[in-house]
């Protein structure tokens, strides 16, 4: 028995270190962003996915999300004003370039919850990628 002790203990740190378990932090990102996660999957993955025109931003995961977030972005950091991503989708239907496409404006619960992330800076969860997956019909263009 003493010798198979012996050939386990080596190994155990191998093991554990190919184990990730989140970080309480980076839980509690995830958690916080869940709604802003939702929002997007009704209201934006279906067109800006993975089957998105090349022409159109990416947020199919929450790495190609991230990379829309910043100073001259999409999405500027506690100024959803200055957010083109914001902008769209507070666009009444009848205006060019409302997102989602006219007849399927978000809620203005869903736009509050984008805007309040903004607000609060537009953190997107560090550690491993979230993969968007669209929610409910998809929604036709114009």
């Amino acid at each position: 028995m003493k010798p198979c002790l012996v050939l386990l203990i080596p190994v155990l740190p191998i093991l554990s270190a190919c184990v990730r378990v989140p970080t309480a932090r980076v839980v509690a990102e995830q958690k916080a962003f869940e709604p802003v996660q939702r929002v997007l999957e009704k209201g934006c993955v279906h067109c800006h996915g993975d089957n998105r025109l090349s022409s159109m931003p990416s947020i199919e995961s929450s790495r190609t999300l991230a990379r829309l977030v910043g100073t001259g972005k999409w999405i500027v950091p506690g100024r959803p004003e200055l957010s083109r991503f914001y902008q769209v989708v507070v666009f009444p239907d009848e205006v060019p370039g409302a997102m989602p496409p006219t007849g399927h404006a978000i809620s203005s619960k869903d736009a509050a919850i984008l805007k309040q992330w903004i607000l609060d800076g537009a953190k997107v969860p560090a550690g491993p990628k979230i993969h968007f997956t669209p929610l409910g019909q998809m929604p036709r263009s114009m």
